[in-house]
């Protein structure tokens, strides 16, 4: 894909219609968490970068009609849709084992392969290029991404054991990745309850302050009775105690973060697996957004198939993510749809603060390339969703070998070219921000 080079001001005017598509409802609703979003946003490139998946989407926008290694299958196979460098970081399935896996499923949607590949390979150009890499040390570890992501998708193809591609576990990790997992264990869930809660009465409830909100008592009841909607979309496995889902106290959050802006949430603590207070567990429902790239995928039975945005949310995650949270599962307030999981003690994500050595950067690109092979593998006609109902391993693995000189070139080329763009879109943001040019703020 060639940028297409724009004046300032026209891209300028560019950002603001794809933002007002995007956010308008929200910003109109909520200014003051907009603008802690975009503050945070205005801090670099990459933060820009994260915080604008509408924007990278209307300029793949032409790429919907088609374009390399995309066909009638690769073209609908379930994608994360914000690939990112820093949306990786470690969950406890359902198994009980910490993984160090792809996360935050806000974005996934059915769509080209290739658009994960292109974000994250551009994510991959702007932290070298904050990390002051040349730019033939992108190239290679673009090169790196692109080769790891073929070698494990060539791999599941023909039929790999699962034993021979092996989730990222304290056992198989190394590097960074090792690094996250053992933080990941070193936490606890009463560290996690001692953060958010206290006991009063013998009983543990949310601790006042801390971004907590008390709730009247009409959204109390709104909120239990979303609960009990939410209730009926857990596997079955996961009621084999029902005193687990026992409610002990409800409150609001207000989501301020990069990605969450405006969105109205709640916390919920529960009695959890045993009557000891150390295992209670606090769960989150929060209102799911729309997927960007979804306003650039046309077709209907992609779009009919989902009740609400919460419901796709977390169709999307079972489907790209093994042993997913056993806590996950919908429901629907005030007429909006919801996510809602676990807020999890074991969450750790992968932090680039520190990665700095470039074979250590490319080791670590090189992992999070299997990853999404991976990922991308997982979510098929084997995921227990018969939107797609294919082998996606398979005819990705088909597309790349009919070009396999030129996959590497594309994703490298596009970093490159969708780096430099992003780098410029940032300052002109900025400079929108800073001069109160975006409406609503």
């Amino acid at each position: 894909m060639s940028v297409p080079q724009l004046n300032d001001e026209h891209r300028g005017e560019e950002i603001l219609a794809v933002f007002d598509t995007a956010f308008g409802e929200l910003l109109a609703a909520d200014p003051a968490a907009f603008r802690v979003k975009f503050r945070k946003m205005a801090a670099s490139a990459f933060a820009f970068y994260r915080g604008t998946a509408c924007l990278f989407y209307h300029d793949l926008d032409a790429e919907k009609r088609g374009g390399p290694y995309l066909d009638e299958r690769t073209s609908r196979v379930w994608i994360h849709g914000d690939l990112h460098a820093e949306n990786f970081g470690t969950y406890l399935d359902a198994n009980g084992r910490l993984i160090f896996n792809v996360n935050d499923f806000d974005e996934a949607y059915v769509g080209p392969f290739t658009w994960d590949l292109k974000r994250f390979a551009a994510s991959v150009a702007l932290i070298g290029y904050a990390k002051a890499l040349g730019d033939e040390q992108i190239t290679e570890l673009v090169e790196v991404y692109a080769g790891a992501y073929r070698e494990r998708i060539h791999a599941l193809a023909t039929g790999a054991k699962s034993d021979e591609v092996p989730p990222f576990t304290l056992d198989t990790a190394q590097g960074p990745l090792l690094d996250a997992l053992r933080d990941a264990r070193s936490l606890t869930r009463f560290g996690l309850l001692d953060s958010m809660t206290e006991i009063r009465d013998f009983e543990r409830r949310f601790a006042p302050g801390g971004g907590s909100i008390e709730l009247d008592a009409a959204t109390r009841y709104k909120v239990l009775a979303a609960f009990d909607g939410y209730l009926e979309t857990l596997p079955e496995a996961s009621l084999d105690r029902p005193d687990s889902y026992r409610v002990k106290d409800v409150v609001g959050r207000r989501g301020i973060g990069i990605g969450s802006a405006g969105l109205p949430s709640y916390n919920i603590l529960l009695e959890g697996h045993t009557d000891a207070l150390e295992n209670d567990v606090v769960i989150y429902i929060k209102q799911a957004q729309t997927p960007a790239v979804s306003r650039h995928i046309t077709d209907s039975a992609i779009r009919d198939y989902f009740q609400h945005e919460g419901h796709r949310t977390v169709i999307s995650q079972r489907a790209l993510q093994q042993h997913a949270d056993p806590w996950l599962g919908w429901t629907e307030l005030g007429g909006a749809g919801q996510l809602v999981a676990e807020v999890s003690p074991y969450a750790v994500d992968l932090d680039w603060g520190d990665i700095d050595d470039p074979e250590e950067i490319a080791a670590v690109v090189a992992d999070l390339g299997r990853a999404t092979a991976t990922m991308h593998a997982a979510a098929d006609d084997t995921s227990g969703e018969s939107l797609v109902p294919f082998s996606t391993e398979r005819a990705i693995d088909a597309a790349i070998a009919a070009d396999e000189d030129g996959f590497a070139g594309l994703l490298v080329d596009f970093a490159h070219s969708y780096g430099a763009r992003a780098r410029a879109d940032h300052q002109t943001f900025v400079d929108l921000f800073r001069n109160g040019r975006i409406p609503g703020l």
